[in-house]
């Protein structure tokens, strides 16, 4: 049986069921179960790629780091670190909408998600910054562009799903012969790799603000810097501070794995929230636990359905195929990791980031084993790449999160966003150019 009869039904089933509107999961699902009723696979075979798919212990980081955020924005801990990043705007030129930029990197470094991390940053700063003579559309694309940090930044819930879907694929002997043995993939060390690329993705987004801001005459408060109020919002803010030190710091040096260091941060949260914050309630705790619940779910069944997917991909050798194609059009490195860019914003444009990378990682990660890619440095750039997704159309969640707190018109946002994942477009380059970038503080530190 042809691979070009596997891909038809497989691909062909899949983006027929997208086009009639049926959910990521349900096209998924039903491509891989025609493909295996396609090879004559005996369909017991699905079921078991289910329970495995479900049962690792990594995955476990998965609930407990959107509990963890949930509650953490319950808890009043993102309300203080915003607070904290906006006494730092002084007199800069946007330094209120930078401040926004900042604050997203910090809640970035507890959510783990783009959309929460957009929710939580701009339910205080777009307000803020349209009370300092901000355009409501310009605040909300500032904060929906930097809300993409939140699943670069460590720790991250796609890198976690990365390393789940690497984990499982057996780096081919031909790159082996040719490059030599290859680093392992670990989840701790996708986080600490995660952390430079974050920042170079943050200055490129502060830049533009800088200039855009420059532009539009958005000034920074006339009374300058006040050390009292940075001093008092550091004071108000220092639990909230040391949550993401305790939980990266954790991992980094090496005393709890990432799914310790999540159930870790559950209960510093609730901790803080009603003993020392006291603002976290029962019917917040019910909320963020419905929450979790729902996304939980959502995210373990669109993973049984890529899982089953993926193996169909590289049982029949589809990624090999897809190598040779890309190597047959140009064998220089930086042409094809712009095209393995290209390719990954366009993803990202139509579908959801984790499923994109449940379905990709079969496909694209043993072409950059072929051509000698450091698969952490591939994982990061991948990530880096479907992050900029969250901000462009049609997709693009953070906008319609973004355009709804600040009730201003989905395509006003667009417009004054795409030139932030222009920027953001140029540091993944960068970052996918200069391998160094992602691979330095995992070496410095031991992995």
């Amino acid at each position: 049986m042809s691979e070009a009869s596997i891909v038809m039904v497989l691909f062909g089933s899949f983006l027929a069921l997208l086009l009639l509107g049926a959910p990521v999961m349900v096209s998924l699902g039903i491509a891989a179960l025609a493909s295996f009723l396609f090879l004559d696979e005996n369909p017991i075979k699905f079921v078991q790629i289910a329970f495995n798919s479900v049962g690792s212990f990594p995955l476990m980081a998965l609930p407990a780091f959107i509990l963890a955020g949930a509650l953490m924005e319950a808890s009043g801990i993102s309300k203080r670190l915003v607070t904290l990043a906006e006494s730092f705007a002084g007199p800069v030129t946007g330094g209120m909408s930078a401040a926004a930029i900042l604050a997203c990197m910090f809640f970035g470094a507890i959510s783990g998600s783009g959309p929460a991390t957009t929710a939580a940053v701009g339910m205080l700063m777009i307000p803020a910054m349209v009370n300092r003579g901000y355009d409501k559309g310009y605040a909300s694309a500032v904060t929906a562009s930097s809300g993409g940090l939140g699943i670069v930044i460590p720790p991250s819930i796609p890198m976690v799903i990365f390393g789940i879907s690497a984990l499982g694929l057996a780096v081919p002997m031909d790159a082996i012969a040719k490059h030599g043995e290859f680093q392992s993939i670990s989840i701790p060390k996708m986080f600490i790799a995660g952390f430079l690329p974050g920042l170079v993705m943050s200055i490129g987004l502060m830049t533009l603000n800088y200039v855009q801001c420059r532009r539009y005459g958005y000034k920074g408060s006339g009374e300058g810097w006040s050390i009292a109020q940075i001093g008092q919002a550091a004071k108000s803010g220092i639990w909230s501070i040391l949550a993401p030190l305790v939980i990266l710091g954790g991992i980094y040096s090496g005393l709890f794995t990432p799914t310790e260091s999540a159930i870790i941060a559950i209960f510093y949260t609730l901790f803080i929230g009603v003993f020392v914050h006291k603002e976290l309630k029962l019917r917040d705790l019910i909320h963020s636990l419905e929450t979790t619940t729902w996304l939980s779910g959502r995210v373990l069944l669109i993973l049984f359905t890529a899982t089953a997917f993926g193996r169909i991909l590289v049982e029949n050798q589809i990624p090999a195929i897809v190598a040779e194609s890309m190597l047959s059009l140009t064998d220089n490195l930086y042409l094809i990791w712009l095209l393995i860019i290209a390719f990954l914003l366009f993803v990202g444009m139509f579908m959801e980031t984790l499923a994109a990378i449940m379905i990709l990682t079969p496909v694209l990660l043993p072409v950059a084993y072929t051509l000698g890619i450091d698969p952490v440095h591939f994982g990061i750039v991948m990530v880096c790449s479907l992050s900029i997704g969250f901000s462009t159309p049609p997709l693009g969640e953070n906008l319609f999160v973004a355009s709804g707190i600040s009730d201003t018109p989905l395509e006003e946002v667009t417009a004054k966003a795409l030139p932030f994942a222009m920027v953001s477009t140029i540091a993944v380059i960068i970052i996918a150019y200069i391998p160094q970038i992602a691979l330095t503080l995992p070496k410095l530190l031991g992995y």
